[in-house]
């Protein structure tokens, strides 16, 4: 078996950003677009990983503050957040990043599991990682990102 044979499904791509100074990967078919978002309104009551709503081509997106949401400190380098637009169930969401990388094409079976001493924070968010050159790439599980609503635990 060749490698072109397997090429669907052995592959996968992911869109990467920055947070924190560490990288995370987004997988390309939930990325919708990449914007600076301007004129965020606040939403009133919103937890603090809300950072707001925009307009965005007629669309009103609910913007989420990953570093909030990772329990990472506001940045403090005077530099403009960038933002990923991604879909769930319709409704548009940005994710705030400190900045957006390159897309990588990488195998789909060199992705491992969390390790063990990866952040809690983080990990609960992760759907696994790369291990790239130096560096390891946590893939970021859009779905658990955006599952802002904490579970009825009073029920």
């Amino acid at each position: 078996m060749t490698k072109t044979e397997s090429s669907e499904g052995a592959m996968a791509e992911y869109v990467t950003a920055v947070i924190g100074g560490q990288l995370f990967g987004l997988p390309i078919s939930r990325v919708q677009d990449v914007f600076m978002p301007e004129r965020l309104t606040r939403v009133p009551l919103a937890s603090s990983e809300i950072a707001g709503v925009l307009n965005l081509r007629g669309r009103i997106v609910t913007v989420v503050d990953m570093r909030a949401r990772l329990g990472l400190p506001k940045a403090d380098d005077g530099k403009l957040p960038m933002a990923v637009g991604v879909d769930q169930r319709g409704e548009s969401y940005g994710l705030l990043i400190d900045q957006i990388g390159e897309v990588l094409r990488l195998p789909d079976d060199s992705r491992e599991d969390n390790p063990v001493n990866l952040d809690p924070r983080m990990a609960k968010l992760a759907g696994g990682v790369h291990r790239l050159d130096g560096q390891l790439m946590v893939v970021l599980d859009v779905d658990r990102v955006l599952e802002l609503v904490p579970d009825a635990k009073a029920a």
